[in-house]
C-alpha cells in the first residue's frame, strides 16, 4: 500500500491566552517523535521494554499555525514572537480581529481558546465562514447553545469538535483497549475529582472564575474533566450501548460573595434494568466532583471493576499512569500491574492530529469525541446547575431551547 502524503493542515488561532499558548506550542512539536509506554508487574520491571506504545510517530500530517487572531493586533504580533519558532512565525498572519482569521483563506480549521461564554458565538461565526472548528471545554455553557452549532456545523458541511484532549492521549487509547477486553469484568462504581484552592475569598468579583456574568465557577470550568472519565469509562463502554445515564444528581457549595460553585458534587448513574436500557449489561455509578476551595486528592481517578480496579493519578487531565489491580478470589489484590506513558510535549497536539485526520477523510465529529459525548456533558451540567440553583444572570445564554 503507497504511503499517505503528508497533509499541512493550517490553522488558525483565535484567543492569546494562556491555554492558546499551551496548544500553540504542543502543535509546533515534531509530530514524528516517539513515545514509550513501560509495563512493570509487582512493582518488578519486566525485561523488556515495549516502546512506541504510546507513540505520536505522525507521519501524516504537519501542522501549522498560519493566523493568530486577538482584539489587539499588537497582541497577535507578541504571541507570534514569542510562542512561534523564528523558522515558523513568518508563515504566520496577525490579526487585530477574529473575524479576519475565519476570513483567511488559508486557515483550514480555527481552534477557540477564549473564555467559554464567548465559545457560542465565535464558533458560530468561524462555523459561517466554512471552517472547520476545534473549541476548548466547555464547548457551550448549555445544551441549546452546543445542539445550534452542530445543526449549523452540519448545514456548513465543516467538522466540529470540543477540545476533550484526554480522550487522545496515550494513556486513555490504551487504558481503553484494556477495559474492553474485559479482564477486570464490567466497571462498577467511579469515582473522579480535580479541584484547586484558589482562596476564591481573595478574587476579585471580576475575575473569570467567581465572576456569574463570565459562567464562573469550578462546574464549569474544571468539572469536564472528571465528567470526561465517567463518559468515557461507562457511556462508552460496549456494554453500555451508548445509552444515557439513569439518574443525575448533583449539588453545589456556592462561593462567598459570587453566586457560582466553588465546589460541585455530582453522581451519574447507570441501570440496565431501567426500561430506557433494555438489552444493557452495565449497572455502574459515577460519583464526580470538581472544586476551587479545596486542592485534589490523589488518586483522582478509581474505576471498580468487578474483579479489581484501576487507579489513575493526578493530573486527571493529563495523566501518565494507570495501575491496574486484580483481586483474587478471596477479594484480596493478588496482583497489580503499572503501566507508565510518556511523549514529547504536554499532550495537547493529539487532539489536533484526530481532527485533521477526520477533516482529510470528510467527517464532520470525531469518532472518538462525537457530538454525542459534548451534548451529554453539557446536558449532565445543566441539570446539575438546575439541582445546585445555579442560573446564569438574564441575557447570558445565547440560545435556551
Amino acid at each position: 500500500m503507497a504511503a499517505i502524503a503528508p497533509l499541512d493542515f493550517r490553522w488558525g488561532v483565535i484567543s492569546t491566552g494562556n491555554i492558546a499558548t499551551k496548544f500553540v506550542k504542543d502543535l509546533l512539536v515534531d509530530p514524528s517523535t516517539y513515545g514509550q509506554l513501560f509495563l512493570f508487574k509487582s512493582n518488578t520491571p519486566l525485561t523488556a521494554l515495549v516502546s512506541c506504545f504510546g507513540r505520536r510517530n505522525v507521519h501524516d500530517i504537519a501542522h501549522k499555525i498560519v493566523a493568530v487572531g486577538s482584539r489587539s493586533l499588537s497582541k497577535a504580533e507578541d504571541f507570534i514572537k514569542t510562542v512561534i519558532p523564528d523558522t515558523s512565525s513568518g508563515l504566520t498572519k496577525a490579526y487585530g480581529s477574529y473575524a479576519e482569521v475565519f476570513a483567511d483563506p488559508q486557515v483550514d480549521a480555527v481552534y477557540i481558546g477564549t473564555p467559554h461564554t464567548a465559545h457560542y458565538e465565535d464558533a458560530l461565526a468561524a462555523i459561517n465562514a466554512g471552517k472547520h472548528v476545534l473549541c476548548e471545554k466547555p464547548i457551550t455553557i448549555n445544551a441549546p447553545e452546543l445542539r445550534s452549532l452542530i445543526a449549523a456545523a452540519k448545514e456548513k458541511n465543516v467538522f466540529l469538535m470540543e477540545a476533550m484532549w484526554t480522550r487522545f492521549i496515550p494513556l486513555s487509547l490504551e487504558l481503553k483497549k484494556f477495559l474492553e477486553e474485559g479482564s477486570l469484568g464490567l466497571p462498577v462504581l467511579l469515582h473522579a475529582d480535580l479541584s484547586g484552592n484558589l482562596d476564591l475569598r481573595s478574587l476579585p468579583d471580576t475575575d473569570r472564575i467567581v465572576d456569574p456574568n463570565l459562567a464562573g465557577g469550578a462546574l464549569l470550568d474544571i468539572g469536564p474533566y472528571p465528567l470526561f472519565w465517567a463518559i468515557f469509562v461507562l457511556y462508552d463502554h460496549p456494554d453500555n450501548a451508548k445509552t444515557r445515564p439513569t439518574k443525575i444528581t448533583g449539588s453545589m457549595t456556592m462561593a462567598s460573595r459570587t453566586p457560582v460553585d466553588g465546589t460541585s458534587v455530582f453522581s451519574v448513574s447507570f441501570t440496565s434494568s431501567s426500561k430506557e436500557k433494555v438489552g444493557t449489561k452495565i449497572d455502574a455509578q459515577a460519583s464526580l466532583s470538581c472544586s476551587f476551595t479545596v486542592d485534589s486528592y490523589e488518586p483522582g481517578v478509581v474505576i471498580r471493576c468487578e474483579r479489581g480496579n484501576i487507579i489513575i493519578k493526578q493530573p486527571i487531565y493529563c495523566p501518565k499512569q494507570f495501575v491496574v489491580q486484580y483481586r483474587g478470589k478471596d477479594g484480596g489484590i493478588e496482583r497489580e500491574e503499572t503501566n507508565k506513558f510518556d511523549f514529547e510535549g504536554k499532550g495537547w497536539h493529539f487532539q489536533a492530529d484526530e481532527v485533521a485526520r477526520s477533516v482529510r477523510v470528510g467527517k464532520l465529529q470525531s469518532d472518538l469525541w462525537g457530538h454525542d459525548h459534548s451534548l451529554l456533558e453539557m446536558e449532565i451540567f445543566d441539570e446539575v446547575r438546575k439541582q445546585g440553583g445555579y442560573a446564569f444572570p438574564p441575557g447570558l445564554e445565547k440560545v435556551v431551547n
